[in-house]
């Protein structure tokens, strides 16, 4: 079982699906959660999870009702057709009430957290509660895994799937035909995020940074990434802005164009990631509603909120948060880049020496994800288990499990 509510969650399963079904065959049947990736992979989900991508207390508070409605769906689905694991892929929200709610339904569904909650960075109390919740996580980070195991909660690290990631049919040549620009025309890639509240916050700032990049270089193309999930409301909301601009959708457009791109203005998330692995110069943004950002302000224990820049230790990629993210500092930074060569050169080194350090020597994420999972299941007990007394946590590494 899969349980994945966001759009980078549905790409991390799909690529675990496609790993898992490469070590077991045919034979293994895969049922939960996902979005459009996980169900062209055979994944029936019982809901579209699109509705349950909020972020922030207050935001999912608004939703409380039909959230508790979407656990008690994802527990029934596992009460009938009683997998041998579950893995909750990031949503920490829905999935740690998921996870709840299967222990209580069914003790002896192995639990698998599929990218640990980043508390190194806010909330180390989370390492705790994860631990009571689930048997075993799957980190991204090489430093992830003391806060857990600290705690009792064995952790592997499995690598960053958005490092590791086949780009092997990327063909920036054929983008910069397909939207008839020669090879010179300067791109700025667009990326305001796949969540609702994102696309709210960031589009207007957005807008304002390219009105005034436009005004200076009438050269610059403007291409405008839509998320799936979000696709609708960003082509409606582009509908205000100035005639000529590009809108894709699509994992191999969006790549396409990351390479292809001189500079991108990104949502945080995984796309910097995915933009740092395409040697593409990024400048970053985020915004919270008001009353989130107040409480994130006072959690958050990092300066950074890009990953490159935590694993550089330095902002290699600028970030404009809150109320720095206006439209006038973005098209500031946007364009020194656009009219520096030397400066995109550096940073573009800057972000791969980045990249290296995340890598960890995991050359494929989804296998190791896969390899994990099989690891953490050939060691699971052949009966259930009482988890009112006790827990049973499972470590490949050690090769053998521990009572907590």
């Amino acid at each position: 079982m899969l349980v994945a509510v966001e759009a980078s969650g549905d790409l991390l399963g799909a690529n675990l699906m496609t790993a898992l079904r490469e070590r077991l065959g045919e034979s293994v049947r895969f049922v939960g959660v996902g979005g459009p990736r996980m169900s062209a992979l055979g994944l029936d989900s019982p809901f579209d999870p699109a509705d349950l991508a909020v972020l922030g207390v207050f935001n999912a508070l608004a939703i409380y009702p039909r959230l508790r409605r979407r656990v008690r769906e994802t527990a029934a689905l596992a009460v009938r057709e009683k997998p041998d694991a579950a893995i909750l892929i990031d949503a920490w929200g829905f999935c740690l009430r998921v996870a709840r709610a299967l222990r209580r339904s069914d003790a002896s569904i192995t639990l698998i957290k599929y990218v640990a909650p980043q508390v190194w960075a806010t909330r180390p109390g989370r390492a705790r509660v994860l631990a009571r919740a689930v048997d075993h996580a799957l980190t991204i980070h090489t430093f992830d895994a003391p806060y857990f195991e600290a705690e009792g909660l064995p952790a592997t690290f499995v690598g960053n799937p958005a490092i590791g990631a086949n780009q092997g049919n990327v063909d920036p040549a054929r983008f910069r035909r397909d939207i008839g620009v020669s090879a010179h025309t300067p791109i700025l890639l667009v990326l305001p995020g796949s969540r609702r509240g994102e696309i709210a916050r960031l589009m207007p700032p957005f807008k304002q940074a390219v009105l005034r990049l436009m005004a200076d270089r009438p050269q610059l193309k403007i291409v405008v990434a839509a998320a799936d999930p979000v696709a609708a409301d960003v082509k409606s909301r582009l509908e205000t802005w100035p005639s000529g601009i590009t809108v894709i959708e699509g994992d191999a457009a969006r790549d396409d164009a990351m390479r292809a791109a001189s500079v991108a203005l990104a949502c945080s998330g995984t796309v910097t990631t995915e933009l740092a692995r395409a040697q593409c110069p990024m400048v970053v943004a985020y915004r919270l509603d008001s009353l989130t950002a107040v409480v994130a302000r006072r959690l958050i224990r990092t300066p950074y909120i890009t990953l490159i820049n935590i694993a550089a230790r330095g902002f290699v990629a600028p970030e404009f948060v809150q109320e720095a993210c206006t439209g006038e500092a973005l098209a500031a930074a946007v364009g020194e880049r656009l009219d520096d060569p030397a400066l995109r050169a550096r940073q573009i080194v800057a972000q791969s020496a980045a990249l290296q350090t995340m890598r960890g020597g995991v050359a494929d994420p989804s296998a190791a994800a896969a390899e994990a999972v099989l690891a953490i299941l050939r060691l699971r007990e052949p009966v259930p288990r009482d988890y009112q007394s006790s827990t049973t946590k499972y470590s490949p590494q050690a090769g053998a499990h521990e009572q907590h």
